[in-house]
């Protein structure tokens, strides 16, 4: 399903400027968090098949998937199958994304979560993975959550335990402090690629952690970069700068606010949901929008008083 980072189109050096690196693989700025076509209110599988193949269409090569991504107990796996069925049907011209998938969360089906950071879990379900997803070697594993009842250290060794068995290319981590990352950096070393936690114009928490990606040369990837799903239209209430340089521009907010997600540092990679075609054509076009100096500080001021 995903080729070798080493020589797919993803990884070879491209002039495009909507282009970020991963790790040692080049993929899209916008990458597609897959996990509402999955989740409670998720599409029916054609309108699901169709969003992905809007993406990958129009450039999108970074697909974020997880094992724990489905609705209904007794579905585990349902975004991974739901993917590899999407990409096979898409054709050959999908081996140059790169398919991002998570371990070490659960869902029993009554929309609560589960976290399970056991290293022989994490294990199972790198093994679970590789089989639905179709491959070799997953291009990019994250270690969904860190769990309080199993030191993190033990965790990550798992992950660069499947690492060096050559299951996975790649290693990220997801829902981390700071202390966490270095703690990650130290275990795996080059093999630690991306950081995946919320970051939006509306949840900047994890400010330091982004400030730290950026110092080590790790991807950053913003996990609800508009808010949520079902809430991105927040960002375009009545007097929201968003929506004001949305209107000055002709897009809409959500493409500006991915725009200055992407302005924030050069290793962020915004990975909106979508469950619609329109909107993840929408959200890929953000990468071809350049802010002006005054309009990022219009924004980045407008969300400093938010969190004043």
């Amino acid at each position: 399903m995903t080729a070798d980072p080493a020589t797919s189109p993803a990884a070879r050096p491209a002039a495009d400027p909507a282009t970020r690196l991963l790790g040692t693989v080049r993929t899209s700025a916008i990458g597609l968090g897959a996990m509402p076509l999955s989740v409670e209110g998720r599409p029916d599988e054609a309108r699901a098949v169709a969003t992905v193949h809007a993406a990958v269409d129009a450039g999108i090569t970074l697909i974020d998937t997880a094992d724990s991504y489905h609705w209904h107990a007794g579905e585990y796996g349902h975004n991974e199958d739901l993917i590899a069925r999407a990409l096979t049907a898409y054709g050959p011209d999908a081996d140059r994304v790169l398919i991002a998938t998570k371990g070490g969360r659960g869902r029993p089906g009554d929309g609560t979560w589960t976290v399970n950071g056991d290293p022989a879990h994490l294990k199972r379900a790198c093994e679970g993975s590789l089989r639905r997803l179709g491959v070799e070697a997953i291009g990019l594993y994250q270690l969904h959550h860190p769990d309080r009842h199993i030191p993190y250290a033990d965790s990550l060794g798992a992950i660069r335990d499947l690492h060096q068995a050559g299951k996975i290319r790649a290693a990220g981590i997801s829902n981390v402090d700071a202390a966490q990352v270095r703690l990650a950096r130290e275990i795996l070393g080059d093999a630690l690629v991306s950081v995946q936690n919320e970051y939006s114009p509306a949840v900047r928490k994890h400010q330091p952690v982004l400030d730290l990606c950026t110092e080590l040369g790790l991807a950053f990837l913003p996990w609800s970069p508009l808010g949520g799903i079902g809430h991105s239209a927040e960002l375009g209430g009545a007097g929201d700068a968003f929506a004001a340089v949305a209107a000055e521009r002709g897009v809409s907010p959500q493409r500006v606010a991915l725009a200055w997600l992407l302005a924030t540092s050069p290793v962020t990679i915004p990975i909106p949901g979508s469950s619609r075609p329109e909107t993840i054509r929408d959200s890929a076009a953000a990468g071809e929008l350049t802010l002006t100096d005054d309009e990022l500080s219009r924004l980045t001021n407008a969300n400093r008083a938010r969190h004043l």
